[in-house]
C-alpha cells in the first residue's frame, strides 16, 4: 500500500468513526452513556488495532443501540446485566495491541 493511499485510507477511516460518534450523540442519554462505557471498556481492556474490527463492532453496538431505543428497551434487556461480558464476546476473536506485540517480540527474538 502506497503513503497516499495509506492517507486516504485513514481520512475515510476517520470519517466513518466521526460518523459513529454522531450516531452515538443522537441515541438516548441510556443508550449514549452506555455507548461510552462500553468503548472506554474495551479500549483499555483490550487495545483493540484493526479498524475493520472496531468499525464492525462498534457499528454492531450502533445498529443495536438504535434498534433497542426505537423499541422502548432499556440497554440491559439487549447488554444483560454483565454488560462487561457482553463486551468480551463482541472481542473475543479481535486483534489486539497485545496480539501486535506480541508477534513483533517473538520475530524479533526468533531472528536472533
Amino acid at each position: 500500500m502506497s503513503i497516499i493511499e495509506k492517507i486516504i485510507g485513514n481520512i475515510a477511516d476517520k470519517r466513518e468513526w466521526k460518523e459513529m460518534e454522531m450516531r452515538a450523540k443522537a441515541l438516548p442519554s441510556e443508550y449514549h452513556t452506555a455507548y461510552n462505557a462500553m468503548k472506554e471498556y474495551m479500549w483499555v481492556s483490550y487495545g483493540l488495532s484493526d479498524w475493520n474490527e472496531i468499525n464492525r463492532i462498534f457499528r454492531g453496538v450502533l445498529d443495536l443501540f438504535e434498534e433497542g431505543a426505537a423499541e422502548g428497551k432499556k440497554v440491559t434487556d439487549l447488554t444483560g446485566k454483565d454488560t462487561a461480558a457482553f463486551c468480551d464476546e463482541l472481542v473475543k476473536d479481535s486483534p489486539t495491541w497485545r496480539d501486535k506485540y506480541r508477534i513483533k517480540l517473538n520475530n524479533k527474538v526468533n531472528r536472533g
